[in-house]
């Protein structure tokens, strides 16, 4: 399991008498014991409520705080944008340090959402070269408290094999355990995109960079969103090497801006003090079979229906059982752990599916109730105390896929969804019946017979909406 271990931080805010003539603007923090990191905030007169933190480039070895660091502030500010300039620890082969540094400052940004007027659901990163693995470093290990909302990389450093990416970078990243395989694997982060937890991203880079090769980095990296259906865009120029920046002398220096300003605008975020909604479920919730499972799965077709006033979060696992002693069962899967953190003040519960399957219900079926029993009573424990929608599983159709998968919907419609029924009625819980709102056709359902198209995703997410505000 990936995990940065962010260890705990006394953030010092330096309000000196002329810092405090210019609060609203500009304010330093300090994140790092030792006072070396510092994160300094450029505060705009008119917030938006979206912040991003910026990670300059230098090869793990210095920093290029300028050109890519605080020039880009005005722009930023411009747009009511929060802005942050990371001056993170150079590693020296401890990629802790900069590791920690950058998890502090994305905390620290949303730990300060009330005071300098930022959506904690709206904290981005963004990086430059070996800035730019740091912040993908950030978006594909962190955890939840510490993982941005949205990704920038520029001509960003993404693979850790010396071969083919910029050396320099390895060595000071990884130090000796660049021999190590695996270690280059864990921080090659093409090769550790998450569904539903890496966020979405734009890449800029110049096609003629020899310093960091696209094809050998950003490329794959977008490839990698790309095939876990997460939003990413990508512009590449046709000159302009490595480095530019904000540099007004690269040629494409206005279009970059303008292609980066309307991605913004179209990245929407919840407002602060969104309602946390969390859909628990099997393929159906993940999106199985949906090219872009995080736009047109049912979890990002409600975020879509329900607005900015609540925020979404997909923690669908493909395949998972209610049952503890099923053949993969959810409650063991990290999706579960972040859930529970994400601490939902709506928790929808979809499963059941899978608990059809010959080799868990006719074994366990006895322990359903009780499985079910512990999520319902794990999630009522955390201290959002959520209100939790129980719903029954979709109809499925008798295909060779599904036979060959075992699922059973006879199962489904004469034994798991009375056992559903009955918890929500022994809980006092609001029942979703979703068993008839999928048709049995080529538009709702795909050709397994199992998973719904977006259309049919379309269709479950209306009914959940429906359901939610039904009793608000």
């Amino acid at each position: 399991m990936k995990r940065i271990i962010c260890s705990s931080v006394a953030l010092l805010l330096l309000l000196s008498g002329s810092v405090l003539a210019q609060v609203k603007r500009t304010v330093t923090v300090t994140l790092s014991d030792d006072g070396a990191a510092k994160l300094q905030v450029f505060l705009p007169e008119q917030p938006s409520g979206r912040a991003i933190v910026g990670c300059p480039g230098g090869g793990y070895s210095h920093l290029s705080m300028q050109n890519e660091g605080t020039d880009w502030a005005t722009w930023f500010t411009s747009q009511g944008i929060t802005y942050g300039v990371l001056t993170y620890r150079m590693p020296k082969g401890d990629r802790t340090l900069p590791m920690s540094d950058a998890c502090a400052a994305v905390k620290t940004m949303r730990d300060s959402a009330a005071l300098w007027q930022i959506s904690p659901y709206d904290v981005g990163i963004m990086g430059f070269s070996a800035g730019g693995h740091l912040a993908s470093t950030t978006a594909t290990h962190a955890p939840a408290e510490s993982r941005p909302d949205f990704q920038i990389l520029f001509y960003p450093v993404i693979s850790m094999n010396e071969r083919i990416t910029h050396k320099g970078s390895v060595v000071n990243f990884l130090g000796e355990g660049r021999a190590d395989a695996q270690l280059v694997k864990q921080f090659s982060n093409d090769q550790q995109v998450s569904k539903h937890q890496t966020p979405p991203a734009i890449l800029l880079m110049a096609a003629d960079d020899r310093a960091v090769p696209p094809a050998t980095n950003a490329i794959p990296y977008y490839l990698a969103l790309r095939k876990a259906g997460i939003p990413v865009a990508m512009h590449i120029y046709p000159s302009g090497g490595h480095g530019f920046g904000f540099r007004s002398t690269f040629r494409w220096h206005e279009q970059m801006l303008n292609e980066l300003s309307a991605w913004l605008k179209q990245l929407e975020r919840p407002k602060a003090g969104a309602l946390k909604v969390a859909c628990i479920g099997n393929s159906i919730t993940d999106g199985f079979g949906i090219d872009m499972a995080d736009v047109d799965g049912y979890p990002a077709q409600l975020q879509q229906l329900l607005g900015r006033d609540y925020y979404v979060r997909n923690f669908g696992v493909s395949g998972r059982t209610m049952l503890n002693h099923g053949n993969l069962p959810y409650m063991k899967e990290r999706a579960w752990k972040e859930a529970q953190t994400f601490s939902p003040d709506i928790a929808i519960i979809k499963l059941g599916t899978n608990d059809s399957k010959n080799i868990n219900w006719d074994t366990y079926a006895k322990e359903f109730p009780r499985d079910y029993q512990q999520m319902i009573d794990a999630l009522r424990a955390l201290p959002s105390k959520p209100r939790i929608l129980l719903c029954t599983p979709i109809a499925s159709m008798k295909t060779a896929v599904s036979e060959k998968w075992l699922i059973r919907d006879s199962i489904v419609t004469e034994a798991i969804i009375p056992a559903i029924q009955k918890i929500a009625k022994k809980n006092k819980l609001q029942l979703l019946d979703l068993h008839p709102v999928v048709n049995m056709d080529k538009k709702d359902m795909q050709a397994d017979g199992i998973h719904p198209t977006s259309q049919g995703a379309k269709k479950i997410a209306e009914k959940v909406k429906e359901a939610i505000l039904k009793e608000q």
